[in-house]
């Protein structure tokens, strides 16, 4: 498929370059970014949510927090997240909760005290006498076609797997399509909600990265979502761009904008720097190529390095998950 005139980083920096704070910023992405799902493709029925258009009453109030974060930084309260997944979350919850739509977060549905069934991640007003049920994910995949083939067997949700070769886009959304969307019918949801599941559908956010330049349209998947590249460690050195900033994984969400980050000036230093990293830990890293402004740099492409290994072990995954 060719490249958009204007890349997602492009279009965020001049919507939303006024805003600073990282978490007002990664908010701001939550809420901006188009969905990774198609939401008009067959195969998920209707069943996937979106943000919509951020409205300008939203803009405005986004503009106010990263003035005052006081309550967004209450809501987050001061543990260190971990976990990228329920940072974004909690961050949800918040603008849910701030709109006056949320019901619970996080509701847990248990036969008995040591079986539990599921657990709703977001219950929302719909109408007077239901809910809407939201199963919100975050994810990151790469496409996992050697030479950036694209065969139509490789195109399936299956060969978007995750960094760390956890699980797969296709995994996941069986998953929530197959399993969690359904939560709300059973007798032990219902017995629990105080008004019934009127509607549930899937928010499915993040970042899809392909191994060259050009990506192949993939049933299901949004023609507009957001993109990056990957590449092995020893292709490194053949990336275009002056400078590279590592992103820590809460930093994963929005592009980036920073006033403190230290970029590396060159790929080989890049490459040398992650060698060393992988020597103690093999996961992959996201990293941002970056151009500098005065007193900031921005970011205006991202990509994963993977270890040497990664395509020979995905390769090993794949098989694994087809016998």
């Amino acid at each position: 498929m060719a490249a958009p005139a204007e890349t997602y980083q492009q279009g965020f920096h001049r919507r939303w370059g006024h805003l600073r704070r990282a978490r007002v910023r990664a908010l701001a992405w939550l809420l901006d970014a188009p969905g990774l799902l198609d939401p008009d493709h067959p195969q998920w029925a209707g069943r996937v949510a979106s943000t919509g258009p951020v409205t300008l009453d939203v803009a405005a109030w986004l503009a106010r927090l990263d003035h005052d974060p006081a309550a967004l930084d209450a809501a987050l309260g001061p543990r260190v997240y971990t976990r990228l997944g329920l940072y974004a979350e909690k961050l949800m919850a918040f603008y849910y909760e701030q709109q006056g739509r949320l019901v619970a977060h996080g509701l847990q549905v248990r036969a008995n005290r040591n079986d539990t069934i599921g657990e709703f991640d977001f219950l929302l007003e719909h109408g007077p006498d239901a809910l809407e049920h939201i199963e919100f994910a975050t994810k990151f995949y790469l496409l996992d076609a050697p030479g950036g083939s694209a065969h139509p067997e490789e195109r399936q949700l299956t060969a978007l797997v995750g960094p760390n070769l956890a699980d797969s886009l296709g995994a996941k959304m069986r998953k929530v399509f197959e399993r969690q969307l359904g939560l709300g019918q059973h007798p032990a949801a219902r017995e629990l909600l105080p008004r019934p599941v009127g509607l549930a559908r899937a928010l499915v956010k993040g970042w899809l990265f392909y191994p060259s330049g050009s990506w192949p349209q993939m049933s299901g998947i949004a023609a507009s979502h957001c993109r990056g590249f990957w590449c092995a460690l020893d292709e490194v050195e053949a990336l275009a761009g002056a400078a590279f900033v590592v992103l820590p994984k809460l930093q994963w969400l929005a592009p980036l904008r920073a006033s403190s980050a230290e970029p590396v000036r060159n790929g080989a230093q890049l490459r040398a720097q992650l060698q060393a990293q992988f020597e103690t830990n093999p996961a992959p890293v996201l990293v941002a190529v970056v151009r500098q402004l005065p007193g900031a740099v921005e970011e205006i492409e991202r990509g994963f390095i993977v270890p040497n290994d990664w395509r020979a072990r995905a390769a090993v995954s794949r098989a694994l998950q087809q016998t």
